[in-house]
Parts: structure tokens; sequence; C-alpha cells
């Protein structure tokens, strides 16, 4: 069994969060320190440590991950000026919590990727 997260215990509902949206396969919820107007993190209902974990068996979650980011974004209303969906990967990445996540964040112009 994976390593519990934060994340698994706001999926279970262990832990609050301003969760706004959640099915059999991901949940999505407000950042508790948001980068933009809009930032929300859509994670697999499943702990899937990094992106470098993902398996052959993973591809429907990615692409419920990226469907429900993409419906979130329509709904924030943030979807026809245009948002950022980012995935960090380890310690280089970024990544600070060892359960993988996207990050949907709009609501005003982002600044160019890192370097």
């Amino acid at each position: 069994m994976a390593q519990d997260t934060i994340f698994s215990k706001i999926v279970r509902g262990e832990i609050p969060a301003d969760v706004v949206y959640q099915d059999d396969l991901v949940t999505a919820f407000r950042d508790i320190q948001p980068l933009t107007p809009t930032h929300i993190l859509v994670v697999p209902n499943e702990v899937i440590p990094t992106l470098a974990d993902v398996s052959e068996d993973h591809e429907p979650v990615l692409g419920r991950m990226l469907r429900v980011a993409a419906d979130l974004a329509a709904r924030e209303g943030i979807a026809d000026n245009g948002y950022r969906v980012m995935i960090n990967c380890r310690d280089h990445g970024g990544q600070e919590v060892y359960h993988l996540h996207l990050h949907l964040m709009g609501g005003r112009r982002l600044n160019p990727m890192a370097q």
C-alpha cells in the first residue's frame, strides 16, 4: 500500500478542504496557499507518489485529471482568457507533497515558465 499523504486524508474527508469536485477517480480542492486567484489541485484518489511512478494502468485517472481541470477552468470562468495546468515531479521539479497532483492556476496573466 502506498504511503498515506495529506492529500489522501483530504480525499477521505479526514482533513477539511474546500473540495470543488470528487468522483471515483479524482478529487479537486482549492489550494490553501493560492498563487493565483484561481488555484485548484486535482489529485488521484489513489496515491501515486510522482509522475515518474505512473504506469499504463494509470492512464484512465490521468485523463480524468486533465478533463476535470478543463471543466473546472470553464466553471471558474478562467477558460476563455487561459490558464495553466502544471505537474511538479520530485525535488528539482518543486514537488512538495508526494501524491501526484496537478495545479490549475489562472484568473490573471501568468509569468513565463521558470528557466
